[in-house]
């Protein structure tokens, strides 16, 4: 009997052809596994400075917002103790955090809803006028966007002055405060976050126009549509996944407004009747010293943005867009 050696060919029979060897199998082994550790090393940097910024001040922010932590346990007077959801049960027992929160609520849609009726309208604008004119009116969007909050707070308390600012001459308005009732103080503050809101949309949206192949808002002109049904029918479904973007992140801001209502009304107006979550997160935090239930109220605008991110990411994998 003959024995074939390691060293020896293997025999391919007569009429068929050797399968070459293959070439095309992936490397398994250590050199693989360090390859899928290079891109963690990389991003390790960015994600150290991530856990510093905004992890660590969340977990902070969670942790004191279980315990009693006023000024005694600031000073060591009285040792910190775990409170458990008995902050949270504090919160949502007093009626003017619901009041609060309430007004937050109907104040951030009104914001919103305004913001994207001011910023549309203005961009289907630019896409109409000529470049001077549109030159000027992205110049004054982008003056306003670029203006500090406290800044623009200030201005805005001045035009309407009840003594000295010119909105009141010119509406004969005589010496109606704007700040002294509740909905004018409230509708003061949304004009000015509207004003420094609107450009973001504006300048998106407008990017988002000029991308519309020029064809179809010409066929739809054609077709005897009015602007109204071309920007309803044609632009918006086409402009949906920015629309959502730009909804989204304006609910984010101006759910956390507090420079404008601080500036504007002294800090919530008279007692208290414009205050929102962020302002009175600040009067529980530090004006009252009761640090634990202002982390709590930070807590709950944590998570309630946070719902509102969820549905901005699952409204985003509808539209077929990678996350």
């Amino acid at each position: 009997m003959a024995y074939k050696t390691a060293a020896e060919p293997a025999v391919v029979p007569a009429g068929t052809t050797a399968r070459p060897p293959d070439t095309t199998a992936h490397p398994v082994g250590p050199r693989r596994r360090n390859g899928t550790w290079t891109p963690w090393l990389y991003l390790a940097p960015a994600l150290v400075v991530l856990a510093g910024l905004l992890v660590y001040p969340i977990y902070q922010l969670g942790l004191i917002s279980f315990l009693e932590y006023t000024q005694a346990q600031v000073s060591g007077g009285e040792p910190t103790t775990f409170q458990g959801l008995g902050n949270y049960r504090t919160l949502f027992a007093d009626s003017q955090f619901r009041q609060v929160l309430l007004a937050t609520v109907i104040f951030a849609a009104a914001c919103v809803v305004s913001t994207l009726a001011v910023g549309c309208a203005l961009a289907v604008l630019l896409t109409r006028v000529r470049a001077l004119p549109r030159l000027a009116l992205m110049m004054a969007a982008l003056g306003a966007w670029a203006t500090p909050a406290i800044t623009g707070s200030t201005v805005w308390v001045f035009l309407f002055d009840p003594d000295y600012g010119p909105v009141n001459r010119m509406l004969g308005l005589g010496d109606f405060s704007w700040t002294y009732g509740r909905l004018s103080a409230f509708a003061l503050v949304m004009f000015e976050v509207v004003w420094c809101s609107f450009p973001f949309v504006m300048v998106t949206v407008y990017a988002g126009i000029k991308a519309i192949p020029g064809e179809v808002l010409e066929a739809a002109s054609l077709d005897g549509a009015s602007q109204w049904r071309i920007w309803r029918s044609v632009m918006a479904p086409m402009l949906r996944p920015i629309l959502v973007v730009v909804t989204i992140q304006s609910v984010i801001w101006d759910f956390k407004v507090f420079t404008q209502i601080y500036v504007m009304t002294n800090g919530g107006g008279i007692a208290g009747q414009n205050l929102v979550l962020n302002v009175y997160a600040y009067q529980k935090a530090f004006a009252s010293s009761q640090y634990s239930l202002g982390s709590a109220i930070g807590v709950v605008m944590l998570l309630i943005l946070l719902a509102v991110t969820l549905v901005y990411l699952r409204l985003l994998r509808r539209e077929g867009e990678e996350i």
